[in-house]
């Protein structure tokens, strides 16, 4: 069974998250998305909330392309990360290239940890490429509309948060 892994913090989950799940999809047996406990960025929602609404995203969209899809919480390394869950493959999305620059540096130092886990690039689809998760929630925090860069679900919770 080929075990990828797409980590981040997504804080929140972002329509351009969800084009890479998908295609990642078509790589794999089983996508672990790894979420990441990142306290130095203090996240708008918990890690419970964020687990949840992945989980929702993502469970429709398992059964359609026909794979497994887990949320997994993760604090430690990411290479240690995709030992503990079995993955091959760490999966990055990248939308500009100062996304590569940084990606560029962090596949290097993981493959000096464990050359045999790679490391696979996708690009997000255009309408999605300006889409971040903290431009959503400044956005969201001023009043603006959100709706076009996060699923339903999510747009219904950062109203809440916000309103």
């Amino acid at each position: 069974m080929r075990v990828g892994l797409y980590p981040g913090t997504f804080d929140p989950i972002t329509l351009g998250h969800i084009d890479i799940i998908r295609r990642a999809g078509t790589l794999v047996d089983k996508l672990v998305i790894g979420v990441a406990i990142n306290r130095d960025k203090g996240p708008l929602f918990t890690l419970e909330e964020r687990v949840a609404l992945i989980e929702a995203e993502c469970e429709a969209l398992a059964r359609e392309i026909g794979i497994e899809i887990v949320a997994h919480p993760f604090e430690n390394l990411l290479i240690d990360c995709a030992r503990d869950v079995g993955a091959g493959l760490i999966i990055r999305g990248l939308r500009a290239v100062a996304d590569f620059e940084y990606e560029y540096q962090m596949v290097g130092m993981n493959r000096q940890l464990d050359t045999s886990i790679e490391t696979v690039f996708l690009m997000a689809e255009a309408q999605h490429q300006a889409i971040a998760s903290k431009l959503v929630k400044e956005i969201a925090r001023l009043g603006g509309d959100v709706s076009k860069f996060v699923p339903p679900r999510v747009n219904d919770e950062l109203r809440a948060r916000f309103d």
